[in-house]
């Protein structure tokens, strides 16, 4: 009897989270009722350097691109990214829109808004969480250096 009420304890300690494990516990935002699941940007189907045909911009496009393209490959949870107005810098000043990595998968980056300026298309989704597919993010880079 001592033997089975000794592992009835254990169990209810392991079921209550005092494994060290801690018990799992979904982001809200991921599921939110009031918006549905979480959202993915995609990539654009048409590489913005492409239409540059060849040449000096082509080049310079390209060159762009796989900056961009490393950039967004090395973030990592708890990175802070600039979504308007600088992506690919630190967020400075200048940026509209900051946001922070808050999760990665292959070919994508879970991005949360955390803070963006009033005359930013942002401003009414802080703290919504998106996941980014890599080449959308690299996209938001070209787009704001005019290509």
């Amino acid at each position: 009897m001592r033997r089975m009420w000794a592992a009835a304890s254990a169990l209810v300690l392991v079921l209550s989270g005092c494994s060290g494990i801690g018990p799992f516990r979904p982001n809200p935002n991921d599921e939110d009722p009031l918006y549905g699941a979480i959202p993915v940007v995609k990539a654009p189907q048409k590489d913005r350097c492409g239409v540059h045909g060849a040449g000096g911009v082509r080049a310079s496009c390209d060159e762009a691109k796989y900056l961009a393209t490393e950039y967004t490959r090395r973030l990592s949870v708890g990175d802070e990214v600039c979504l308007e107005g600088g992506y690919g810098e630190e967020p400075g000043g200048a940026c509209l829109a900051r946001a922070a990595v808050i999760d990665t998968a292959p070919n994508q980056v879970k991005l949360e808004v955390r803070g963006a300026k009033p005359d930013s298309r942002w401003f009414d989704v802080e703290m919504r969480h998106a996941w980014y597919e890599e080449g959308a993010l690299v996209d938001l880079y070209l787009s704001e250096r005019g290509y």
